[in-house]
């Protein structure tokens, strides 16, 4: 066979068996495992056949939620803002195995900004525009452990503002270079108490009062922080329960979500659902909580866990802390675990703040019996803070190599 004979039978055989194998690998990628034989013909004829017979209803068919759920969501016409919040409320299966309740995780890390906090920035800012306060060209400042910078960082972009950002210099450096890769100006500042002028809260009030156009958008004590909880994930919480839910728990930083799905599901359901604020340690949420509100008591200690946790009660909590059934104390310990629980059972890569939420979720379980639904705040994913939480040297530095169940150890894979 000469050299041109056999270039042509090399194409001939190209040509019969590139669309066999695309097909063969569109059917594998594709192709839903266990379907009934009327629907996987229907779907196979639009996966592999002609156009002319290409059947949407059938492909459709594979997929009936999504395709209801993407109608109802439409396009997010404000784009990055329109797209805050519907979040999914995922049912951890193991745990309610483990306890006999049903306990539900809403997916706040699926928010476009990866965390809960997209909502408080989002209505802090809009906030600051109805009042006046901010207008077109506008500077916003706030004094943030990450997350709420990270949502304003998101926000003031797609709204055209610049962003200042002070926070302390113990948090993690992934969370300062991504504020900064977003476009905020940040200044790390020395961790100090509350009642210390040079507390980067104190400071950024500072720098915002000494500025025209420039708003100072306070999470700790803006209501409006609130005020996104009562109207957005307090009311998404209840329609996907279809108001089956008899318990609610989450940590306390800024408080916004806790006092805002508080408030509402307490006068939504006259007062049938339970609620419990989950506290870490060197916080004096839990004491004052369980003193009912006789003893605040100082800060003592701290906790591997960022942004949550405080040493005073914040103006978002304050309208609603009588609400509160009472606070669960979640040692380190069991956040950690945790951490490598939720990866490992139920695929979900999950920040410590997330892990102590569900910590308490599966403790609040085991206290109410049963039976119960129990749903608590998934707040961000592990990305932020990986370098931590899956790092043999740091745990062990933290005290805390322990508390990973040992089956699991081989998730630490960072020196």
């Amino acid at each position: 066979m000469t050299t041109q004979e056999r270039n042509f039978e090399e194409l001939r055989l190209r040509t019969i068996t590139a669309p066999m194998f695309a097909r063969t690998a569109l059917r594998a990628v594709t192709r839903p495992a266990t379907i009934n034989r009327t629907v996987r013909l229907g779907y196979a004829t639009a996966a592999t056949s002609h156009p002319s017979h290409f059947s949407a209803s059938a492909v459709e068919a594979m997929n009936p939620r999504g395709v209801e759920i993407s109608k109802a969501q439409r396009i997010a016409e404000d784009g990055f803002i329109s797209a805050i919040g519907n979040t999914p409320l995922l049912r951890l299966k193991k745990l309610s195995e483990e306890t006999g309740c049903t306990i539900l995780g809403k997916a706040e890390f699926q928010n476009p900004g990866g965390s809960v906090k997209d909502r408080a920035a989002y209505y802090v800012v809009k906030d600051a525009e109805e009042r006046g306060l901010l207008k077109p060209g506008g500077t916003v400042v706030e004094g943030t452990a990450g997350n709420t910078g990270i949502g304003l960082a998101h926000v003031c972009r797609s709204k055209g503002y610049k962003l200042v950002i002070f926070m302390p210099n113990t948090q993690s450096q992934g969370k300062i270079d991504l504020l900064r890769l977003l476009g905020a100006e940040v200044y790390p500042v020395p961790a100090v108490a509350y009642d210390n002028p040079e507390n980067y809260n104190h400071q950024a009030t500072r720098y915002a009062e000494a500025r025209d156009n420039c708003v100072w958008t306070n999470q700790f004590d803006n209501i409006a922080n609130r005020q996104a909880h009562i109207e957005t994930t307090g009311p998404e919480i209840w329609a996907q329960t279809n108001g089956d839910i008899d318990a609610f728990t989450c940590a306390s930083g800024t408080a916004g979500t806790i006092a805002g799905v508080t408030r509402y599901l307490k006068t939504v359901s006259e007062g049938r659902v339970q609620c419990y604020v989950a506290d870490p340690p060197g916080s004096v949420i839990f004491g004052y909580v369980s003193s009912h509100g006789k003893e605040l008591g100082e800060r003592k200690g701290s906790s591997i866990t960022e942004g949550i946790g405080q040493g005073r009660i914040t103006a978002n909590l304050q309208p609603d802390v009588e609400l509160l059934d009472g606070a669960l104390k979640i040692e380190d310990a069991k956040s950690i675990e945790m951490v490598y629980r939720c990866l490992d059972e139920e695929g979900l890569y999950l920040g410590a703040s997330s892990c102590l939420n569900v910590a308490a979720a599966r403790d609040l379980a085991v206290k109410l019996g049963p039976g119960k639904t129990i749903v608590t705040i998934l707040c961000d994913g592990a990305y932020r803070y990986a370098d931590r939480l899956f790092s043999k040297k740091w745990l062990h530095e933290k005290g805390l190599w322990e508390a990973v169940p040992e089956r699991l150890r081989s998730y630490a894979v960072l020196d």
